[in-house]
């Protein structure tokens, strides 16, 4: 029988130790709780996220190792390149938070259900509002074709999900999503549990001890989250072809 710690309702900031998880499943932590902002702040701010089916009561979670993207090593590779060669592609930064969420939340082959439920579509709808979570998006002409979503304290930059409804999509917004915050000295994007596609995209594992402790400097770290309101749309080709397209744009 697996024994979990429930989390105190009057105390949203309070998780247990996130080296007390789970072996197996892999970094189960805690369950109980709420998705409210103070409540998802302090998990993320420890290392902690929320991963539950619609329905079933808050799961919290923090495996080990850690999966996690390197922003200076995140970059278009040559087919991303040769793909989306010529395509009148465009990325903007939050101009469509939520229609990234319910994008991402929508039926995929091979999946049954989403954990991206209306409630998560709330919870993190209302962290955008607050500052604290960001999208980028992959526009053709006006029509929505890739985005990726997560949450920002300090200089942690913590991946939710991704979609692409054309292919190459969410491959081209990661990589935006890398540039911008490469160009913040944010050094990593948290993706959470290890999987083969996401090592395929050039994701790492990162022992949980080491992620910790990366996390606590990174949370700690003085950063003006105005900066997300001022990065001007740019053409997929400029993310493409260049290693700083958005050097221009300052914390």
């Amino acid at each position: 029988m697996i024994r979990l710690p429930r989390l105190d309702d009057q105390l949203p900031d309070r998780f247990p130790d996130p080296r007390q998880a789970l072996a197996e499943p892999n970094g189960l932590l805690a369950f109980g709780g709420d998705l409210s902002p103070q409540r998802l702040l302090a998990a993320y701010a420890q290392g902690i996220f929320p991963w539950f089916n619609e329905g079933e009561p808050a799961l919290w979670w923090s495996p080990d190792p850690r999966c996690a993207f390197l922003t200076d090593e995140l970059r278009p590779n040559r087919s991303l390149r040769r793909a989306l060669k010529g395509k009148d592609w465009h990325v903007s930064v939050d101009r469509a938070f939520r229609q990234v969420m319910r994008a991402c939340a929508a039926p995929r082959a091979g999946q049954v259900g989403t954990w991206i439920s209306p409630a998560m579509i709330e919870a993190y709808g209302t962290l955008h509002d607050m500052g604290h979570a960001h999208s980028v998006e992959v526009w053709e002409q006006e029509r929505l074709v890739g985005g990726v979503y997560g949450v920002s304290i300090g200089r942690l930059f913590c991946g939710e999900s991704m979609f692409s409804a054309r292919s190459g999509g969410s491959k081209l917004a990661l990589c935006a999503l890398a540039a911008l915050l490469r160009e913040w000295e944010c050094p990593l994007i948290d993706a959470q549990v290890s999987n083969p596609h996401l090592l395929g995209l050039g994701a790492v594992e990162i022992p949980r001890e080491v992620f910790l402790q990366q996390v606590s400097m990174l949370v700690a770290a003085p950063f003006d989250v105005r900066c997300w309101k001022n990065v001007a749309p740019m053409s997929a080709q400029c993310i493409l072809e260049n290693d700083h397209p958005f050097a221009s744009a300052q914390p």
